[in-house]
């Protein structure tokens, strides 16, 4: 009601404010109204959506629903016409549809069903999936009629474009396409499908393609996960079997041999995860490389966890010097030990026969030296604290030598320290002229297939002893250092 008199006693420059507010909110309101979705029912689907899709780019949105109980009405949402996604598809691409049920109990979200592919190495699906050993295929069926048949190809294996990787099939198409096969063997658990191939074989690779990446995506999913092998190798699980059976309880499955059977599950990771060699992106703590190695100890039950913090009085640490046979050989080892002897080491020998016994060796020493290569891996059996030294060769090799152990060791809680070898301790300043490119120019050669022929597969070193003698005293002082 308008009261003249409670008008009065504003001032006319007051009475317009109060209008011109009033005014506004008026507005406000009709503007916020014009945008609401008309059924209350759907504001909270939205942050369910955009909760569970934050990603770069959906294509054909798709479900497979396993049914719901007859009292119940679904409403299928399409994300997209609700989000704003980011175009840039660089990094995952998800195809998805999230059904919501609703009651007089408010909106209940249903199973999700969905193909996520961070690349052409790994894709993680839910819902109902079929694997076809003969075509290499993984079928995933869904119930909608619209459904269009799509499919992308998979190399389950970290590294792109290396042949000893079988190729698979992700398709989807409608549950009642004629050509989906019917499931023979239906199983509760997750499953994980990789390769063996690729450089599988070379010690370096067995870890940083496989077994590291097994640890990170095996564990993401739960402990009753079954590892699907495609590229199935026998002598390559029976060399890492402790490991291998801490990672899962069932039994490897060679997928490849199961042109018999089509297996179904109703989750699915193929590939690996994969960030860089022995080093995980993730900032959470679990899984890392801190609970791989914690898995290593309790698979080769090694018994030091970390390094003893020592003084003069305490008994000598121990050093192991890796030990080459063809390529890339510490030619002058021998001397390195005597020096390293005098300086108050206890030199170990670094010959691996059983990976078990060798794992155990490592674990026992607290400093580990050895020229670039694949035994340099076995730091990952280093207690914590302890000090690993890569002789880096001579040439355009510093890159890859960070890359594969340098950068690994922080993760590690290992201690590193690196020595470069110079033209005059490298075996190439007598193959090669002084004024040949390979010596003055090596920064010419940076093609992977040049490093490797020359500065890798050609190379032999031998360290200057005063220099190395520095090398050794530091990692002493680090041994001190608490």
């Amino acid at each position: 009601m308008y009261d003249p008199i409670f008008s009065k006693s504003f001032t006319r420059n007051q009475r317009n404010r109060f209008r011109a507010i009033f005014l506004c909110f008026i507005i406000a309101l009709a503007i916020s109204l014009s945008f609401k979705p008309p059924l209350h029912l759907i504001s909270p689907i939205c942050d369910a959506v955009k909760t569970q899709l934050s990603i770069n780019n959906v294509g054909n949105m798709l479900l497979v629903d396993d049914g719901s109980r007859a009292n119940i009405k679904p409403i299928v949402v399409n994300p997209a016409e609700y989000l704003q996604l980011p175009s840039d598809a660089a990094q995952t691409n998800r195809t998805s549809t999230t059904i919501l049920t609703y009651s007089n109990h408010g909106i209940k979200i249903k199973k999700k069903h969905a193909i996520k592919c961070k690349n052409s190495n790994y894709c993680k699906i839910e819902g109902d999936i079929r694997i076809d050993a003969k075509s290499s295929t993984v079928l995933v069926a869904t119930t909608f009629a619209n459904t269009t048949k799509s499919w992308r190809v998979i190399e389950p294996y970290p590294r792109r474009g290396t042949s000893r990787v079988k190729n698979w099939r992700v398709i989807t198409l409608n549950k009642n396409d004629t050509s989906l096969p019917k499931c023979t063997l239906h199983h509760t658990h997750p499953s994980l499908l990789f390769s063996m191939g690729g450089f599988t074989g070379n010690y370096f690779h067995d870890f940083a393609d496989v077994l590291f990446p097994l640890h990170l995506t095996s564990s993401q999913i739960q402990e009753n996960v079954q590892f699907l092998a495609t590229d199935y190798n026998q002598w390559w699980i029976n060399k890492f079997d402790k490991i291998l059976n801490k990672l899962t309880k069932h039994n490897i499955l060679d997928i490849d041999k199961e042109t018999s059977h089509v297996h179904c599950y109703n989750q699915l990771q193929i590939g690996l995860k994969f960030d860089k060699e022995l080093v995980t992106l993730n900032p959470n703590p679990n899984p890392s490389m801190h609970t791989f190695r914690v898995l290593l100890r309790e698979a080769y039950s090694l018994k030091r966890e970390r390094t003893i913090v020592r003084d003069v009085y305490s008994p000598l640490p121990r050093l192991m010097i890796i030990d080459r046979k063809r390529t890339r050989v510490l030619t002058n080892a021998h001397q390195v030990s005597r020096m390293a002897g005098k300086l108050g080491f206890e030199v170990v020998e670094g010959v691996a026969r059983d990976l078990s016994k060798f794992a155990e060796a490592v674990n026992l020493c607290d400093v580990l030296v050895g020229v670039h290569g694949a035994g340099l891996t076995n730091m990952v059996f280093l207690p914590d604290n302890a000090v690993v030294i890569q002789v880096v060769p001579f040439g355009g090799v510093d890159g890859f030598a960070r890359l594969d152990f340098g950068n690994p060791a922080k993760g590690m809680s290992l201690r590193y320290l690196e020595y470069k070898i110079r033209e005059n301790e490298s075996s190439l300043s007598r193959k090669y002229s002084r004024d040949h490119p390979v010596l003055r120019k090596p920064e010419l050669y940076r093609n992977w297939d040049q490093v490797w022929s020359i500065y890798l597969n050609q190379q032999n070193v031998s360290v200057d002893l005063h220099r190395f003698k520095g090398i050794l005293v530091k990692a002493l002082k680090l041994l001190r250092h608490k």
